[in-house]
């Protein structure tokens, strides 16, 4: 009776205590955690099971795991081979001999481990394997959760992506999509990067993949292609494998000419199965129409040496996903000569222009008057996108946005979809906290004179990083990276001078 009250009295003291009662609030927090943590990685099992139980017990209850059109092999080795019973106080839970699905599932098939895949993998096979398979028995190949195929109620890819379920009334649906996916893509194929074949987890690269169903001899295509040789094209360089707001699949964004089905403006009759040119060579052809990136390339300040050859290096003279029409991508295009910035893309943290919607958002492709064909010099670059009074203009018709004086082209939803920052400036100041200044600071007794350099650059990164913020030399966010130019905490006005 005495301990009883003792302990009592004391776990008052305790609670009225702020400090330990705010201590109590956190046991009985992690307390919970760790129950509900339990209680998500291993099941209760409604009767008692021996820890060492046989698991031929298993099937008397679960015997509905064993059978259907595809059965996982690991069923036959035993429920143990991925279970293990936990029986504690007449109480048992059956659990994973791993920490995570995904782990007991690499535990056999490490061929499909993603730290160890040098290419793009599908990202539900990066953890999550539960998404796409059952780990028992399904009624589709390889234990797939539904079928490849169908419609979106039916077809498991189409849970993810939303392709061919949705196409414009004036638009095209490629009728492979009733094949099912599964007709063009290997979920699980990896490769080199930047080989579409692997980038895209097809079953084999165009053109090869695209003759298996359509004869590049036939008289329907090549009347389509006014008799111009196309055996050997890359036939997604035109076409979207899926779908499309225009006709016959045709790309977002095509070459006039092409588009309006004037093929003798830039080609010959073929000889000998080739394609002939109007003009003695790609570049002459190209600048009948576009002389004044001909002007510009050979007027420039600061040229840009890739732009001097021919135009067919970089741009499709068809057609293309992307405005400007770049032969690859609006990134890779650039990366294939720029190797120092491809080793960039490695770094955690990317900078979505850099490396998702082209170099050419920031850079002047052709030339400029800026060092590293930069389209505006110092922070009114950054500015163009992230400053307040960024105003994008839309082109409706087209279905972009357009930024630097309408330079740039941008998908229309391009800064809503991206959460790109419109920083809250005012006066050159305000980031990125209130009233710090991102500009040079100038010497109060001299106003002629800087006394602090200061750009978005002195903080920032513009490519790629391996921390959040894309801050420089690689730097995390904290208080470390502030003392940098800070010097005294106390007095955060009191700042290093110089970059």
């Amino acid at each position: 009776m005495h301990t009883e009250r003792s302990g009592a009295v004391a776990f008052k003291s305790f609670q009225s205590s702020p400090r330990t009662s705010h201590a109590l609030h956190a046991l009985v927090c992690c307390i919970l955690i760790l129950l509900c943590a339990g209680r998500a990685s291993a099941a209760k099992h409604p009767v008692t099971l021996d820890p060492k139980a046989d698991p031929s017990t298993c099937l008397q209850c679960h015997e509905d795991k064993t059978k259907g059109k595809s059965v996982h092999s690991a069923i036959a080795m035993g429920c143990n081979s991925c279970h293990e019973i936990r029986t504690v106080r007449d109480v048992t839970h059956i659990k994973l001999i791993t920490a995570t699905p995904s782990a007991l599932c690499l535990t056999c098939h490490a061929d499909k481990n993603a730290a160890d895949i040098k290419g793009k993998v599908h990202p539900p096979a990066v953890r999550d394997c539960l998404k796409c398979h059952d780990p028992h028995t399904a009624e589709n190949k390889n234990q797939l959760l539904k079928a490849e195929s169908g419609d979106a109620k039916d077809n498991l890819c189409l849970t993810c992506h939303k392709i061919g379920v949705d196409v414009p009334e004036k638009g095209s649906r490629h009728a492979a999509l009733d094949m099912g996916c599964d007709t063009c893509h290997t979920t699980h194929k990896t490769g080199e990067i930047g080989k579409v074949e692997f980038d895209f987890h097809l079953t084999k690269a165009p053109p090869a993949l695209c003759i298996d169903c359509h004869d590049p001899k036939g008289a329907d295509l090549q009347k389509a292609h006014q008799n111009q040789p196309f055996d050997k094209a890359n036939c997604v360089s035109c076409h979207d494998p899926h779908q499309s707001a225009g006709p016959k699949l045709m790309a977002k964004f095509t070459h006039p000419p092409f588009a309006d089905k004037q093929c003798d403006v830039c080609h010959a009759p073929a000889k000998d199965g080739k394609v002939v040119l109007t003009q003695a060579d790609a570049k002459s052809l190209c600048v009948t129409c576009h002389s004044d990136k001909a002007e510009l390339i050979e007027k420039a300040k600061v040229p840009h040496p890739g732009a001097a050859g021919d135009c067919t290096d970089c741009h499709s003279p068809h057609a293309s996903n992307q405005p400007g029409l770049p032969k690859t991508n609006a990134v890779d295009i650039c990366l294939g000569c720029h190797s120092d910035q491809a080793e960039l893309s490695k770094k955690h943290v990317l900078h979505q222009p850099a490396f998702v919607q082209g170099c050419a958002t920031c850079h002047e492709p052709h030339g400029g008057d800026n060092d590293h064909l930069l389209r505006a010099k110092g922070n009114p670059l950054c500015l163009e996108c992230h400053g307040p009074d960024s105003v994008p203009q839309k082109l409706e018709a087209e279905h972009v946005v357009t930024i630097f004086n309408g330079k740039v082209k941008l998908p229309e939803d391009y800064f809503s979809k991206n959460g790109v920052v419109i920083l809250g400036l005012r006066y050159g100041l305000g980031h990125p906290v209130e009233n710090h200044p991102v500009g040079d600071i100038m010497d109060p007794a001299n106003i002629s004179k800087v006394k602090t350099h200061l750009a978005c650059l002195s903080c920032h990164q513009p490519h790629a990083s391996a921390h959040s913020d894309l801050l420089v030399k690689d730097q995390q966010n904290n208080m470390a990276f502030c003392d940098s130019c800070h010097k005294n905490r106390i007095n955060m006005r009191d700042a290093t001078t110089g970059n």
